[in-house]
């Protein structure tokens, strides 16, 4: 099990830091190229280098560190979130977190969330589904730390949905997609929908250009989940999948990322390819920070 929590978080960066170069960008599916790079000159992520992630993974950090240290709670996230933003530190931040940043800093820490579709909370659940062995309070923690930046039902369900897809995942459960996508159906209908009409489309062979063209990129969770929903059926090889996520430009990167962690959580660390572990930001951290989550998983599997 430790194998896969590495490979979860490890494979969530991986993913981030190789669809950085391709946030908000047309797709490229055509000219894909394996492994990290720079943004475009001007890219908002043009600062930062090959293999570095972004505003994704350090949420995903932010909110991991404070579980392992047994301290999170919605006050504290919020305010480690604020200094993040307010000393400029977070990465091409998604307008709703850079929104509840702005409510933060402007005296309004208890009703600071933007009523948003957008997927910049997402990330987030993962160390949740790494944190606790009892799958309703991790879904439960999950969705009031999404509260922190995102009040919208839509965006609980996308971190329901993805909480419940990491927990299946690591589990081993039969067909984690299945399962999360009925997770989805119940939380919100038209999320469920639109990722069951994308693992439809997947099912009837449809190309990967052609399944973005009709399911959408774009920031918001209905088109980022059902759109990792499809490249996480379609591909199992882990350089193909990582590569095409990478590669379908919009949200890319939370794409990718979502692909990883579901790689990593499913096959497990050695599932990773190599050379993309080695070229990683902060790889023994990460690594470091899974191996702390596994830690407080057990404990809390043994007080069950």
């Amino acid at each position: 099990m430790l194998d896969k929590f590495k490979g979860c978080m490890l494979g969530a960066a991986i993913g981030d830091a190789l669809g950085m170069p391709n946030e908000s960008t047309s797709p490229n599916l055509q000219k894909m190229r394996y492994g990290y790079r720079r943004a475009y000159k001007g890219h908002p992520n043009a600062a930062l280098k090959p293999g570095q992630y972004t505003d994704d993974t350090q949420l995903l950090i932010l909110a991991g560190t404070l579980l392992a240290d047994g301290r999170f709670n919605n006050e504290r996230y919020a305010a480690a979130l604020k200094e993040l933003y307010t000393r400029g530190g977070l990465r091409f931040p998604d307008g709703s977190v850079s929104a509840a940043c702005e409510h933060m800093i402007h005296g309004q820490p208890t009703s600071a969330g933007v009523k948003s579709t957008t997927a910049g909370c997402i990330s987030i659940a993962i160390p949740f589904a790494l944190a606790y062995s009892d799958l309703s309070e991790s879904v439960e923690r999950a969705v009031g730390a999404c509260n922190v930046t995102h009040t919208h039902e839509a965006a609980h369900a996308a971190v329901s949905t993805l909480t419940v897809l990491i927990a299946h995942a690591l589990n081993g459960s039969p067909d984690p997609i299945h399962l999360a996508e009925r997770k989805a159906s119940v939380e919100d209908d038209v999320l469920g929908g639109r990722i069951r009409n994308a693992l439809m489309l997947e099912r009837e062979g449809v190309d990967a250009e052609t399944a973005v063209l009709k399911i959408g990129h774009d920031v918001s969770v209905y088109q980022t989940l059902p759109l990792s929903f499809f490249l996480m059926s379609r591909y199992q090889d882990p350089s193909d999948l990582l590569t095409v996520a990478a590669n379908v430009g919009g949200n890319t990167d939370t794409i990718a990322l979502i692909c990883g962690a579901y790689l990593g959580a499913s096959k497990g660390l050695e599932a990773l390819p190599a050379d993309l572990l080695e070229g990683l930001e902060d790889r023994q951290r990460i690594e470091l920070l899974a191996q702390r989550l596994h830690t407080i998983y057990n404990r809390k599997l043994q007080q069950v």
